[in-house]
């Protein structure tokens, strides 16, 4: 059963400045996500943190969550091996997906100076 949908678009521009910042990177990205940014070709690493942060936001749509509904770091959008993205949970986000015995499958792009996420939370 589906529990929600979330979608989001964010402009890749609009966090370049941002991601000089540690406050910044250690307020919204986890572990995974900074290991992963740092290994990024400086040239992609805006989009790849664009792709991040839609992710999260898509995820709290999906969780019928606004901002603030969890930490931001909880939530972290990775990557397999074969480059397909996926949610690893921790915290209250982690919580609400055991609670509710939820999956939430995660799709993102780029383009045209854009990122978009779709999330897609369903039970288990």
């Amino acid at each position: 059963m589906i529990l929600g949908i979330g979608v989001d678009t964010v402009r890749i521009a609009r966090l370049e400045k941002s991601l000089a910042s540690p406050s910044f990177m250690e307020k919204v990205f986890g572990p995974g996500e900074r290991a992963l940014l740092a290994a990024t070709a400086p040239a992609r690493r805006a989009e790849r943190a664009a792709g991040c942060w839609a992710a999260k936001e898509a995820f709290l749509k999906a969780a019928g969550r606004g901002i603030g509904g969890f930490a931001l770091a909880e939530i972290q959008a990775l990557r397999r091996p074969s480059g397909a993205p996926y949610y690893e949970l921790s915290g209250a986000a982690a919580a609400w997906a055991a609670e509710n015995k939820a999956a939430v499958h995660l799709s993102i792009t780029h383009d045209g100076g854009a990122a978009v996420a779709f999330a897609v939370a369903e039970t288990v």
